[in-house]
């Protein structure tokens, strides 16, 4: 009989791998935080809201996953800077913290402006390359997973500041990419469509705004955060070893036309 080499399925397991997860007080940041606990992971729950994360690791420990709560601004270089070299290296980061503030272009503020900018792109680039650097200061390799959007593709009315915010990311993903991956440290983002979480919910309470959304969407359909957990866990696995510098985008066909 002839030998015939058959390929072995791929381990998304993440076992004894440090993950840092921000914004991991509610929706994507939540979700991602349960589902590398799940997979094997420690993870730090990071975020402003002690009450929150500190509710959220203490629900990941019950379910007999390893959990802990990080109070930290990302915005505060220095406070960042403190906390992550007060721990071990991370793994994994799901670079998840960002805000959106939906205005017309006519009335586009400089206050939102920067505040977006200062989170979206300032906070998460430099928490991405903390960690980073610290993985190549150590001879570790590790996956940087930034949440981007499919507004980093595209452009929409309401959305210039955080469209500009979020293609910004992508462009220092691809960057990042570039000069980390022969440490063996790899850089890629996600691109979520518009998602139903607690913070979205009151805005897909109107009809208007629900439809519109939902004609953009080819699928015809909001999504889920746990059609958007499968991705962060591919990207924080060896499954995904081969890539590095790209976007994944979750979008039920948005970006398609």
């Amino acid at each position: 009989m002839t030998h015939i080499d058959l390929a072995s399925a791929p381990s998304f397991r993440v076992d004894r791998k440090r993950a840092l997860v921000t914004g991991a007080g509610r929706g994507i940041g939540l979700a991602a935080a349960s589902v590398l606990a799940e997979g094997g992971a420690h993870v730090t729950l990071a975020a402003r809201t002690a009450a929150e994360i500190e509710a959220a690791a203490a629900a990941i420990r019950a379910k007999g996953f390893s959990a802990d709560a990080l109070v930290l601004d990302v915005t505060d270089l220095d406070a960042v800077e403190a906390a992550l070299a007060a721990r071990p290296a991370y793994e994994v980061l799901v670079n998840n913290a960002g805000i959106n503030r939906p205005a017309l272009l006519a009335d586009v503020t400089v206050t939102d402006f920067d505040a977006i900018f200062s989170l979206n792109v300032r906070a998460a680039f430099f928490m991405a390359r903390a960690v980073g650097l610290r993985l190549v200061a150590e001879r570790r390799s590790g996956s940087i997973i930034n949440i981007s959007s499919q507004m980093g593709h595209v452009g929409a009315a309401r959305r210039t500041v955080y469209c500009a915010s979020k293609h910004a990311m992508e462009g220092f993903t691809k960057a990042m990419a570039i000069e980390l991956a022969p440490h063996d440290v790899r850089v890629n983002s996600i691109g979520p469509t518009f998602l139903e979480t607690p913070m979205t919910k009151p805005f897909f309470e109107n009809k208007a705004f629900r439809d519109a959304v939902t004609a953009k969407i080819k699928l015809g359909r909001i999504g889920r955060l746990d059609e958007v957990t499968g991705a962060i866990l591919f990207l924080a696995s060896d499954a995904s070893s081969l890539m590095t510098g790209s976007a994944l985008m979750l979008d039920g066909g948005w970006t398609a036309d």
